[in-house]
């Protein structure tokens, strides 16, 4: 059996078809393309999502009357006429075919037209049929993707995280939106002059700056964390760029990403309370023990000895469930990151 050509007709179609996931309107060229090849009225394609509220009707001329008369009855890839679907009451005739995909999508798609359309209308339909369930199937996994950007971008804005990646002079060259907002807020990280990454403090942004010409020069240093504010904490992390950019160069070098507490120490402190059952003097040890203090570090901030610390630090264990420093960071962050 020897390999089936494609018409002149289908081959028109198929690059609109492929290519109309990423439209705006979605499928546009396609339907026009449609319209002309088949030489209706009008073209019709509807999407049923399982999640969304409404169908996504996509018209292309005249075809008044013909969604009423697509529905779940209808066989999944088989093509139906007119008589078959609705009343002989003399209206358009049109052509209609149905196609279920995984994941609860469904679309029809249908020919109108005034005069009575015939064999080879159907047959288009049916060619079209596998074409139209892979764009389908592309148009599926871009709204998973897009559901799952959604949840992420929303768990990065409520831990107030974002990225953005300079070069060698510590240009900003690419930010996304949360860390465009950071820079617009912030006090201690900026966008300065000529797209400049500027710490507030000259002694990071010295680090910064360096760190920067090390990564251009070997992108196999291991990535820096540069504190740049305790009250409220706000910290980055300085990664140097692995991946080059598709087809050439890119001028990044280092990823920096940002994270920073909206609210301040006291704010943390009454929300540790609140969360954990502590007094106030444990929560105040809590939240230095989760920045990364020591027993004598967090002891010597609060004016504490460290054996009361330590006596503090074994109520704190017992009450939050930690059994040691890195699951009282762990459960004390994933505390407070909630209440962001």
């Amino acid at each position: 059996m020897g390999m089936r050509i494609p018409n002149i007709g289908e081959t028109e179609l198929l690059v609109p078809l492929h290519g109309g996931v990423f439209e705006q309107p979605i499928w546009g060229s396609f339907l026009r393309s449609l319209r002309q090849v088949a030489a209706v009225a009008g073209a019709l394609l509807v999407v049923r999502t399982a999640t969304a509220r409404d169908d996504l009707e996509l018209v292309e001329g005249d075809v008044a009357g013909v969604r009423e008369w697509l529905s779940e009855t209808m066989r999944d890839g088989r093509v139906y006429s007119r008589a078959e679907l609705s009343r002989p009451d003399g209206s358009r005739d049109f052509r209609a075919i149905r196609l279920h995909e995984a994941l609860g999508l469904e679309a029809w798609l249908a020919l109108a037209d005034a005069q009575l359309l015939d064999a080879e209308h159907s047959s288009l339909l049916s060619a079209l049929a596998p074409h139209l369930r892979v764009a389908l199937q592309v148009l599926a996994a871009l709204e998973q993707e897009k559901a799952r950007a959604s949840v992420s971008v929303d768990a990065f804005r409520r831990m107030n995280f974002g990225w953005l990646s300079i070069d060698h002079k510590c240009r900003i060259v690419d930010c996304d939106p949360q860390a465009e907002r950071f820079l617009d807020r912030s006090a201690s990280l900026r966008r300065g002059p000529y797209d400049r990454l500027t710490p507030s403090r000259p002694a990071i942004d010295r680090q910064l700056s360096i760190l920067a010409r090390d990564f251009a020069a070997d992108r196999r240093h291991r990535p820096r964390a540069i504190n740049l504010n305790r009250d409220p904490w706000i910290d980055i992390l300085v990664s140097p760029m692995r991946l080059e950019a598709l087809g050439g160069d890119s001028r990044a070098v280092a990823i920096v990403y940002l994270r920073g507490d909206r609210s301040s120490s006291s704010d943390r402190h009454e929300q540790l309370v609140d969360l954990f059952d502590l007094t106030p003097a444990e929560a105040r040890l809590a939240w230095s023990l989760a920045q990364g203090l020591s027993i004598a570090e967090a002891a010597a901030a609060h004016g504490l000895t460290v054996e009361t610390a330590r006596y503090y630090s074994k109520k704190i264990y017992a009450k939050t469930g930690a059994r040691g420093q890195v699951d009282l960071v762990r459960n004390i962050l994933t505390g407070v990151l909630a209440l962001a």
